[in-house]
């Protein structure tokens, strides 16, 4: 039987510009593997708006992975394409899979300005217009000069985009444009009437030029690069059938199946299931509402109360398809999991059943302002690999102290208890069905061991505000 699956999101929004996450993740790709880590999330890798500036979202080449001198700098804030390649065969060598972040929703940086008619719409309600077309002058080609035509002759116009929210002309920013006889495509999220239009130059994905195009270079990226799979960000803003089209064609041209997880931000629960369910259950969700929810446990002072911490939550809805994850590179600049509920969060999405678990860079290794919790990580990560299978029996039933079993499997026999809180310790009655063994805390945090009664029951305890693993000896 294989080991757990553990997703790793190997960057955050603030890295350093320095062109050194590709050679970064070359060098530890044998420690992450031996971690218990088993694929990565990388950030988009293709030349961005801002150069060597940019995160990756805001897209200008597809086709650009830091080989042509595009947009001020031929590496982009990550690297070289060259780097970028022996950073993805490092991780293969070590037995990691490896996940593209793939930004389809928008392009940006416009190589010049072309003028059309445009039709000002309500950035509450995109359905109603706010006022008649208007001639207005938008940044909508694109024909990469830097690349010159190299892997995809494409040119990009603005027949190719729905909508924009820059006018060149009267300089005027937020102003929702749809481009001459456009309309936005449906089905998208029905947040402000129709939210298809998220920012830049939105793509249309109604023409059969785009889609085609971006079917070549689905077939491109997964050749070139070897890749096993593909986040796309801004999933509730994109046709939800464009999924369905690009992922059969991709898959099929590729023969494997390739990973998908889509980023649908939202905290409901419904929703998810109805975008799971329009895409024909092709692709995972990030599980929202169970980052919400442990943000709220984390600022609640104790005042959370843990029997719901999974309520509403995807991985409880339909745990297959889970994406679970403590905080990413958007959450955690402003609404992040308190520092000290951070061992508790990953207990929660590494040692259960159900649910894909993401492992965010900054709370593996630091960053600026940051505090790295590499070390109880790395142990309940040994745990996950080695111990959190079989049989699961959840204890949810105090507002404070909760705590679940897992039994073991063949290849996996020793039994776990898990115990937490986020209030007072205390000590969780559970049943790991092992008579009379001793069981030690994992984490470290209690010392000693715990030994279980004739009837395979034992009292788990856990310190205030912490978490204890037990591991049957």
């Amino acid at each position: 039987m294989a080991n757990n699956a553990t997703l790793m999101q190997y960057f955050y929004w603030d890295y350093p510009a320095d062109g050194m996450l590709w050679n970064e993740l070359a060098h530890n790709a044998g420690d992450l593997a031996a971690a218990g880590i088993t694929a990565l999330w990388l950030p988009p890798p293709c030349k961005a708006e801002r150069g060597i500036q940019d995160v990756g979202y805001g897209i200008y080449d597809l086709f650009d992975l830091g080989e042509f001198d595009q947009k001020g700098a031929v590496r982009t804030k990550y690297g070289t394409r060259q780097e970028l390649e022996a950073a993805v065969q490092a991780a293969h060598t070590a037995g990691l899979q490896v996940y593209l972040d793939v930004v389809v929703n928008h392009k940006a940086g416009a190589d010049r300005t072309e003028v059309v008619m445009g039709t000002p719409v309500s950035h509450d309600n995109r359905n109603i217009e706010i006022g008649p077309p208007r001639e207005i002058e938008v940044w909508t080609y694109f024909n990469f000069p830097g690349r010159a035509g190299t892997y995809s002759d494409f040119v990009w116009n603005w027949q190719h985009f729905d909508a924009v929210d820059y006018d060149q002309r009267t300089g005027s920013v937020g102003t929702i444009y749809k481009l001459r006889d456009k309309q936005f495509d449906t089905p998208v999220d029905p947040e402000r009437g129709n939210f298809d239009y998220l920012l830049f130059a939105d793509l249309d994905m109604g023409s059969d030029e785009v889609r085609a195009e971006l079917n070549r270079w689905g077939d491109w990226i997964v050749q070139t690069l070897g890749i096993d799979g593909f986040r796309f960000d801004a999933a509730k803003h994109i046709r939800f059938f464009f999924f369905n089209e690009w992922l059969d064609h991709v898959r099929a041209t590729a023969g494997r199946d390739l990973f998908a997880v889509g980023e649908y931000w939202t905290p409901d629960a419904g929703t998810l299931g109805w975008f799971i369910e329009q895409t024909g259950r092709r692709m995972s969700v990030f599980d929202f509402r169970l980052h919400f929810n442990l943000r709220d446990a984390s600022h609640g002072g104790g005042s959370f109360d843990m029997t719901r911490i999974f309520d509403g939550t995807q991985v409880r809805q339909d745990p297959a398809l889970a994406v679970t994850f403590v905080d990413n590179h958007d959450s955690y600049r402003e609404d992040a999991v308190a520092d000290w509920f951070k061992p508790l969060a990953y207990a929660l999405i590494l040692l259960r059943e159900g649910g894909q678990p993401c492992v965010f860079y900054p709370d593996y290794y630091g960053a600026p302002g940051r505090t790295s919790h590499r070390q109880i990580l790395d142990r309940l990560l040994q745990v996950r690999r080695d111990h959190a299978y079989g049989q699961q029996n959840d204890y949810f039933d105090h507002p404070d102290v909760v705590g679940w079993t897992r039994l073991g499997d063949a290849d996996h026999p020793r039994a776990i208890a898990v115990a937490l809180s986020d209030g007072p310790g205390g000590a969780k009655r559970m049943n790991v069905n092992r008579p009379n063994r001793n069981f030690a805390d994992a984490t470290g945090n209690i010392g000693g061991v715990i030994i279980t009664g004739n009837d395979g029951w034992g009292d788990f305890r856990c310190n205030g505000g912490s978490v204890s693993v037990w591991v049957e000896q």
